[in-house]
């Protein structure tokens, strides 16, 4: 006998703790559903759907771009795949099509581990172990990255969930993002350009410290100049007009945060237009692999032989 295939999306992990439920997919260590009380806090896919762009999927040795797919470290010029072709840049990583392992499960958390191996472009082997824990305040993602080989690596993370306010339409969604500054892109490609304060660069845009109703603002953007609570914690909240709403909160690891309205070329035709939010708490900056090129700290992290390093997220119902 021979058993039946696992769905296009990977196996199946369901976890719950008391009003929350959700949904890992190996493939990527996808967040694919995750619920309060029967609302959905992210965009939803099926299990026997390939993912949708990089719907909840976990990112690394990067997350973002690197602009051209080429970066030099440690004295020599990489290339790696561009996965992002209409813009010519390699994207989110190497990670997020791979199916993860289960390491160690229970009813309300999964643990789940890849591993890198060397290849064009990223000649180092790194394991990611990653562990989405449900309890009373959410589901907390923790990414946990070791350098196997014997040279120091280039290294990066994040997640990608589009979280869902409410019933209402993105355009009537409250953004509060308590970020003081903004990485200006270029419009077509998205390549870094220069990181500008919230105050003096399209304010009415991009300064969202103080809540404010999305409207029709398009926003790819990543900002940093995070304002931490007194708990060393940042958190973006997203609030529906019916009173309910979705955080996300993360520590120090991750100074950077990318905000993306998942506006679609085709418009409303496409069915993922402007439904979600995506929140991407970042360790590094878009193209951080770069990082000398730029005069700001896009915060590369380099992961010495045998070192780790672990950064979490929480997503919360409000």
């Amino acid at each position: 006998m021979t058993s039946a295939p696992a769905p296009l999306s990977g196996v199946q992990f369901s976890l719950r703790s008391g009003a929350y439920d959700a949904v890992i997919a190996s493939v990527g260590a996808t967040l694919r559903e995750l619920r309060h009380d029967g609302r959905d806090l992210v965009v939803p896919f099926e299990a026997d759907q390939v993912r949708p762009d990089f719907r909840g999927a976990t990112l690394a040795p990067w997350p973002n771009r690197i602009v051209d797919g080429t970066y030099t470290f440690d004295g020599e010029e990489l290339v790696t795949a561009l996965t992002e072709p209409n813009r010519s840049h390699a994207l989110h990583g190497l990670v997020a099509w791979l199916e993860f392992a289960e390491v160690e499960r229970s009813d309300d958390s999964v643990t789940l581990a890849a591993v890198i191996e060397p290849q064009t472009g990223y000649p180092w082997r790194v394991r990611v172990e990653t562990t989405f824990a449900l309890a009373a305040d959410g589901l907390t993602q923790t990414v946990r990255a070791r350098n196997l080989g014997t040279s120091p690596a280039p290294f990066g993370t994040g997640p990608h969930p589009y979280v869902v306010a409410g019933p209402a339409p993105l355009d009537e969604w409250t953004l509060a993002l308590p970020a003081a500054s903004v990485l200006e892109v270029t419009p077509d490609r998205l390549s870094p350009v220069a990181v500008h304060a919230v105050t003096d660069y399209e304010p009415d845009r991009f300064d969202r410290r103080a809540p404010r109703v999305l409207g029709d603002v398009e926003l790819d953007h990543a900002f940093t100049g995070i304002e931490a609570d007194a708990d060393g914690t940042a958190t973006v909240r997203v609030t529906d007009p019916s009173g309910v709403g979705v955080a996300v909160t993360w520590g120090a690891e991750c100074p950077w945060v990318q905000v993306h309205t998942a506006d679609k070329p085709a418009g409303a035709a496409h069915p993922g237009h402007r439904k979600g939010l995506a929140v991407e708490p970042m360790t590094c900056a878009p193209d951080a692999f770069n990082a000398s090129a730029y005069d700001y700290d896009a915060g590369l992290l380099v992961l010495a032989p045998g070192a780790t390093f672990a950064a979490s997220w929480r997503i919360s119902a409000l």
